[in-house]
């Protein structure tokens, strides 16, 4: 067995290593979710903690881990009589990414519980993490009904299998750690309030902590035996004052007047529901327990703050996650007294006082300047120059895009899929593992043979061929590429505000349906993938703002770029379908024969039958319908940018489906 990185040698990521230790003491706060950019010790630490844990008393021969002082009266395993156990140390299981439902809750053999009627379950990854740590790296690429099915056995503290009508139920309860890198999309915000706490990390820009990293690691590389040993004492203390908090957590005291600050402070930060404000106080009073207290401070207040309340405070997809440390301050300040008597100032937070004069001037919701560099200096012949990026419009609710036919991507929210969850439409024979029995089906294949199999009392005799697999008809998630002109053409600030506004509104919905986006921009004499395909719509929202206006119009570079992008993609993830969104006012310019070479280039999309939208954005009272011409070469449709904005492209996609249908 491989030996771990000690915890007490982790250089920095002080709030990390202190969240995980709070839930060491306490499992009841609910948990960590870690982001951060790669490289910066996330899985290191989390994979360290194990270490730390007490060792636990488990029933002899118990699959389920069951305490041999207060055993689970519905323990698979059981029943168990109390009595002495054996001790093992706490384990931490990992859950991979590509995971199915079985290998997480574990599994029933169908065939022997239709044949015998024998619940004969084979446990999975939460039975294993019981009383230890399940560790999920990359959690935000955990499909999400396997997110809700994790969160659900946290929060409930056990685990339900269900299976035409056989159920099995088992005790799980364990430290749930999840890792995760925003730049590879985020996760549900239904799905951040179910983690307790929450830490940002990122590396240190410090060069003296860098060295010591460097330092450390090599050291463990080269030896990690003897690296453990020399923090062998480290670690040895930290794992007593782990077990002299949790003996101590029973005695901690949250008084009123602690609880009054966290109450105000969840109201003053307008965090939805009551779940923040019961991790606060459980994050509290671990608090105290850890620094050895029997009272709670409004130290503990804050710091339980500064970890439960950041992911709550998301109020809209594009947000980044923080929180205003002055108005925590200024909140716990207000409701410091002992008697609970503080009435709320009107001038502070919430309050109706007049507002904190401006730090600097601020403009009227206008642009900030960002110029950039031209291209080469090359003049545009309309005589506009270089533009600087203009700011989206209000986004807008807009109505769903599919993609036509029936697909077999990633479980999403868009267009119609085969997939593991939905309704059920129909029974095949397994290939490979049975995960969703068609009963009806299976009793069809069997009924023929049970004379000729010997049948004589009240039950079914079935084999293996007989099983049947139900298949089901769900919602996947779509490749939505953006193909934006952000040539000279297109500069009028108004116009660019519009366009910059109705695709945000897209990328809004691309979030939602848990969609992969990307952004193809072109202008000048080339294109550029300004975001390679993506989860993380936030970050494609953040090159959307900065995108710059100016020069001719190569039409035909940014097809062929997005073309490039979709071959790409189509090696890395073949299931998941595209939905190309070309953005223009159709005009092609620069370069020889430019209209000719965007229409051939249109043709290669139209011969793979990728589905298409063209975003009309001609404007003026003269209009040369060339995006028209563009989306007939596409395969798909065209909609100016008035229609787009009036009611969104729903209809867009529908027309596409009904000109294919005929």
């Amino acid at each position: 067995m491989s030996t771990p990185y000690p915890f007490t040698a982790v250089v920095g990521q002080d709030d990390l290593r202190l969240a995980l230790l709070l839930n060491a003491v306490s499992p009841a706060v609910g948990g960590v979710l870690v982001r951060g950019e790669k490289g910066t010790a996330k899985s290191t630490t989390v994979r360290a903690l194990s270490a730390l844990l007490p060792e636990v008393a488990v029933v002899p021969g118990c699959r389920f881990s069951c305490d041999p002082n207060s055993p689970d009266p519905e323990c698979p395993d059981g029943p168990h009589e109390p009595g002495s156990g054996t001790q093992r140390p706490a384990r931490m299981v990992e859950l991979p990414v590509g995971a199915s439902e079985d290998r997480l809750v574990g599994s029933l053999d169908i065939e022997r519980a239709l044949a015998e009627g024998v619940k004969s379950f084979e446990p999975g990854l939460l039975a294993q993490a019981h009383r230890g740590i399940l560790y999920v790296d990359e959690v935000n690429l955990l499909h999400d009904h396997l997110v809700d099915v994790l969160l659900d056995a946290a929060a409930m503290g056990a685990s339900y299998v269900e299976r035409e009508g056989v159920s099995v139920r088992h005790a799980a309860r364990f430290l749930l750690v999840g890792t995760m890198n925003p730049e590879e999309g985020e996760l549900r915000p239904q799905l951040l309030d179910r983690f307790g706490l929450t830490v940002e990390v990122a590396a240190s820009r410090e060069p003296d902590q860098r060295v010591e990293v460097v330092r450390r690691r090599l050291a463990y590389d080269d030896d990690p035996a003897a690296f453990a040993a020399q923090w062998a004492q480290e670690e040895a203390a930290v794992r007593q004052r782990i077990v002299a908090a949790r003996e101590l957590l029973p005695q901690v005291r949250l008084g009123d007047a602690a609880l009054r600050q966290i109450a105000a402070t969840c109201a003053a930060f307008e965090v939805d529901g009551m779940r923040a404000d019961i991790v606060m106080a459980r994050t509290a009073t671990a608090l105290a327990a850890w620094a050895g207290r029997t009272d709670v401070l409004a130290e503990d207040v804050r710091q339980a703050a500064l970890l439960a309340l950041p992911h709550r405070r998301r109020r809209a997809p594009f947000d980044a996650p923080g929180l205003d440390e002055d108005k925590l301050d200024e909140t716990l300040e207000q409701y410091s007294g002992d008697d609970g008597d503080d009435e709320p100032d009107p001038d502070g937070p919430g309050g109706g006082g007049q507002p904190a004069p401006d730090s600097g001037p601020q403009g009227d919701g206008g642009e900030a300047a960002r110029p950039e560099a031209g291209e080469g200096g090359q003049p545009q012949a309309s005589g506009a120059g270089e533009q600087s990026a203009a700011r989206a419009t209000e986004p807008f609710r807009t109505k769903a895009l599919t993609v036509p036919g029936i697909g077999e991507g990633a479980a999403g929210r868009r267009s119609r899929a085969r997939t593991e969850h939905g309704r059920t439409t129909g029974a095949r024979r397994p290939q490979g593992t049975l995960t969703k029995l068609h009963l009806a089906a299976t009793v069809q294949a069997a009924a023929p043979y049970q004379r000729a199999r010997g049948r004589s009392g009240p039950g079914l005799i079935v084999r293996r061929d007989d099983l049947r697999q139900a298949t089901r008809e769900g919602r996947e998630g779509n490749l939505v590429l953006f193909v934006v002109d952000a040539s000279g053409s297109m500069a009028a600030r108004q116009r660019m505000n519009a366009v910059k506004g109705a695709v945000l509104s897209l990328l809004l919905d691309a979030y939602q349906r848990r969609d992969k986006v990307g952004l193809v921009t072109f202008r000048g004499t080339s294109a550029d993938v300004a975001l390679p395909p993506t989860s993380s719509v936030d970050a494609a929202a953040a090159r959307l703002e900065s995108l710059p206006t100016g020069g001719r119009t190569p039409l035909a570079a940014g097809l062929l770029k997005a073309h490039e992008v979709l071959r790409v993609e189509r090696l890395r993830d073949p299931a998941r379908r595209p939905l190309v969104v070309v953005v223009t006012d159709g005009r092609a310019t620069g370069g020889p024969e430019p209209v000719l070479l965007a229409s051939r280039a249109a043709g290669l999309f139209a011969a793979e039958g990728v589905a298409s939208v063209v975003v009309d954005c001609e404007s003026g009272p003269v209009r040369l319908g060339l995006a028209g011409r563009l989306a007939a070469d596409l395969g798909g449709t065209a909609v100016t940018l008035d229609e787009l904005r009036a009611d969104s492209i729903a209809g867009l996609v529908k027309g596409i489906q009904g000109r294919r249908a005929a």
